[in-house]
């Protein structure tokens, strides 16, 4: 799928919807380690981008991501429209990311 088919907003210029799918999601849960938890408290010390934090949640709504395209790959789609992302602590140090929309075909409007 062409990233640049995956959209926020509900439609792509130039293109029109012809098939709604329905909602798609990847979700990823993830966990920081004894490790990273140390690292950022360290880095929170002297204040500024935690980066070991930053890294952590990237990689979730990457993997998110990735994950609701292949979902909307498998069935059918070529497109995301009202893609959006969320999260929620599932318990004490473990989180769940989601990444959602609506998949959907599109064509190509003629100029």
């Amino acid at each position: 799928m062409d990233i640049s088919l995956i959209t926020t907003s509900n439609a792509l210029d130039g293109y029109k919807v012809v098939k709604h799918l329905g909602v798609i999601r990847g979700i990823t849960v993830r966990s920081r380690s004894v490790v990273g938890n140390f690292a950022g408290g360290i880095q929170s010390l002297f204040g500024g981008r935690l980066s070991v934090y930053v890294e952590l949640c990237e990689n979730a709504r990457q993997e998110a991501f990735h994950l609701m395209i292949q979902h909307a790959q498998a069935i059918g789609a070529n497109a995301i429209i009202g893609m959006r992302y969320d999260a929620n602590e599932v318990m004490q140090g473990i989180t769940e990311v989601l990444a959602y929309g609506t998949a959907v075909v599109v064509e190509k409007v003629a100029e």
